[in-house]
């Protein structure tokens, strides 16, 4: 889509404008920020033009206009310029951290309310468990006559726990023999090798002990998927209802919010580092009249999760944009630094 110079400085300050006000934009607000030196009626003509070419709307007849979906993503990809952070913004950020929980878990849930409450928006943050990460040990550790406790430490530093009943009394020796057992056929494999088949094989070696010993080890399976999962946490969901375009789709969007599949979906849909989905471009209908920016952040040197901002399409993204990269890096360096610890 070819645009001359004027039009794009035009359509780029309906969508700046349309962001600060969330109120349409008038040919002479346009006038006033951008001093173009040409008349009020040509700027109607070009805003006209940008009309027809499907990148403004008009909400009503006498209104001024307002960016579309489409405008947005052409402002996005080709007119927006994103100013590097301050140092008292990037302090501002560094704040939000002073404060965390040493649990790798606790510090990611954190992550979430703390960017919830600095953007206004709801928010999203999730791990990527990479292919390469593997059961580093596993310890089980009596809790009563029948009951133990099942303690799972992944190589990328996740730790995983359960509580197991079983059907024997559980001794000393059966303690030492199953840790040994668990740890001998498991350490070292890849947390997605541990699978029900991997289980199975591996419970037959026991003979007649395997009806008595599957629990254990079922319970070692799932603790396997738990750190394959990944974890997931929201927030700011009622951050949503303070927007005048979602009165009418408050109730959806925050049962969107709770439906974790959906949302990792959206997260794990691209491979970029950042990603920018808008209105329309979101597959779910009820996320129409939003926006979703995601950033990933890494581990070391591995992609492990992403975090994201869900709002309004009239977010400020040259503002929104660097402030997530930058938040992201931290949590980054952050986990990283707790996971060399454990």
């Amino acid at each position: 889509m070819k645009l001359d110079e004027r039009k794009m400085r035009i359509l780029a300050a309906i969508v700046e404008l349309y962001s600060d006000t969330g109120e349409p934009v008038s040919s002479r607000a346009i006038l006033q920020r951008l001093g173009l030196g040409v008349s009020s009626a040509t700027v109607r003509n070009d805003m006209a033009a940008l009309f027809d070419m499907g990148l403004l709307e008009q909400p009503h007849t006498s209104a001024g206009r307002i960016p579309s979906h489409l405008g947005y993503r052409i402002y996005i990809d080709r007119l927006m310029h994103c100013q590097p952070l301050s140092n008292e913004e990037r302090r501002e950020i560094e704040a939000l951290f002073n404060v965390r929980d040493p649990d790798p878990d606790k510090l990611l849930e954190d992550a979430a309310e703390a960017l919830a409450d600095y953007t206004k928006c709801a928010t999203v943050s999730t791990t990527i468990t990479p292919k390469t990460v593997r059961v580093k040990h596993i310890e089980i550790v009596p809790a009563g006559s029948r009951t133990c406790v099942v303690l799972l430490i992944a190589t990328n530093g996740v730790i995983k726990n359960k509580v197991c009943r079983v059907d024997f009394s559980i001794t000393a020796e059966t303690v030492e023999f199953l840790n040994q057992f668990t740890n001998g056929r498991m350490v070292g494999k890849s947390i997605s090798d541990i699978t029900q088949w991997y289980i199975n094989s591996i419970s037959v070696t026991l003979g007649d002990y395997s009806p008595l010993f599957i629990p254990v080890l079922v319970t070692v399976y799932e603790l396997c998927r738990e750190v394959n999962d990944g974890q997931f946490y929201t927030g700011g969901r009622t951050n949503l209802l303070g927007y005048k375009e979602f009165t009418d789709v408050a109730r959806d969007l925050l049962l969107v919010m709770n439906d974790r599949e959906e949302l990792l979906g959206v997260l794990a849909s691209k491979k970029d580092n950042i990603i920018i989905t808008i209105g329309k471009e979101n597959n779910r209908s009820e996320l129409a009249d939003t926006s979703v920016v995601i950033t990933k952040y890494r581990i070391g040197e591995e992609d492990s999760g992403a975090i994201g901002v869900i709002g309004p399409v009239r977010m400020d993204y040259a503002k929104l944009i660097p402030h997530l990269e930058y938040f992201s890096q931290m949590l980054g360096r952050l986990l990283t630094e707790t996971f060399e610890q454990e």
